[in-house]
C-alpha cells in the first residue's frame, strides 16, 4: 500500500484500486486531487478534521465513516455514511477498520455535539495502522497495543490541543509499535514544535520516526 501525508492529521491510503482518506483537512495541500476516493474516515467533528469530507463525498460518492452522531450529521447533506461505535469493527472490500477511544472533545462549528472522538485501527494488506485522531496520552493505548498489535502509528505531537512529543513517545512505548508518523503539528502557531526532538526521542527508545513531508508518499 502507499500512504501519503496531506498535512495536519490528514492522510491518503491507497491499496490496490481503492483510495482512502482520513481527516481530510486539506489547507496545506490545496491542489490535492480527491477524485476516485472510495472511503473517508473522520475521527471527530472539529473543522480541522471533518475538513472537506462532505464536499469530497458529494463529488466522488465516497462513504464517510464516523461515530454515530457525526455520521448522522454528514448524512443530512445527502452523502453516504457508516455510523460506528467505539470498539466496533466494519469490513470493507479492502480490509477492516475498528473505532477506538480518543480522549478529546468533539463539536461542530456551531457548537453542537459531534459525538465522542475516536481513533481508527486499519487492517490492510496484512498490516495494522493506528490513526490516533486528536487525543491525550491514555491507558487505552496499552489495550490497543495488546489487542491490535499495530505495525504503524500516526500520533499527534503538537501539544496544546493534544498530547505533545513526550507523551507521544510514551504512547509509542505502550502501543508496542515500531514505526511512528507524527501529525497534528506546525499547522497553526500554537502547535509549532521542533520535530527533530520527536525524531531524537523516538530513536532513543529504539523505534523508527517517520517524519513525512506534506504531499509525499511512502510504501508500507
Amino acid at each position: 500500500m502507499k500512504i501519503t501525508y496531506l498535512g495536519h492529521s490528514a492522510f491518503e491510503i491507497k491499496t490496490g484500486e481503492y483510495k482512502i482518506l482520513v481527516d481530510p483537512f486539506l489547507v496545506k495541500i490545496l491542489d490535492y486531487n480527491s477524485s476516485k476516493v472510495n472511503d473517508i474516515f473522520v475521527t471527530h467533528a472539529h473543522s480541522d478534521h471533518l475538513g472537506s469530507a462532505i464536499e469530497i463525498a458529494k463529488v466522488t460518492g465516497a462513504k464517510i465513516t464516523g461515530i454515530f452522531e457525526l455520521a448522522n450529521y454528514c448524512a443530512k447533506f445527502g452523502v453516504r455514511t457508516n455510523g460506528i461505535g467505539l470498539g466496533a469493527k466494519i469490513n470493507y472490500k479492502w480490509g477492516k477498520v475498528a473505532a477506538v477511544p480518543a480522549f478529546h472533545s468533539s463539536s461542530f462549528v456551531d457548537g453542537t455535539y459531534g459525538g465522542c472522538p475516536c481513533g481508527y485501527v486499519f487492517e490492510i494488506e496484512g498490516k495494522t495502522i493506528y490513526h490516533a485522531g486528536d487525543t491525550a496520552l491514555n491507558s487505552e493505548m496499552k489495550t490497543i497495543g495488546e489487542f491490535y498489535e499495530p505495525d504503524l502509528a500516526m500520533l499527534p505531537v503538537g501539544g496544546v490541543f493534544t498530547m505533545d512529543i513526550e507523551a507521544a513517545v510514551k504512547a509509542a512505548e505502550w502501543l508496542g509499535v515500531t514505526t511512528i508518523i507524527p501529525m497534528h503539528y506546525d499547522t497553526f502557531d500554537k502547535i509549532n514544535v521542533n520535530i527533530s526532538d520527536f525524531e531524537r526521542q523516538i530513536r532513543n527508545i529504539g523505534k523508527v520516526p517517520m517524519v513525512m513531508k506534506i504531499g509525499c508518499a511512502m510504501d508500507f
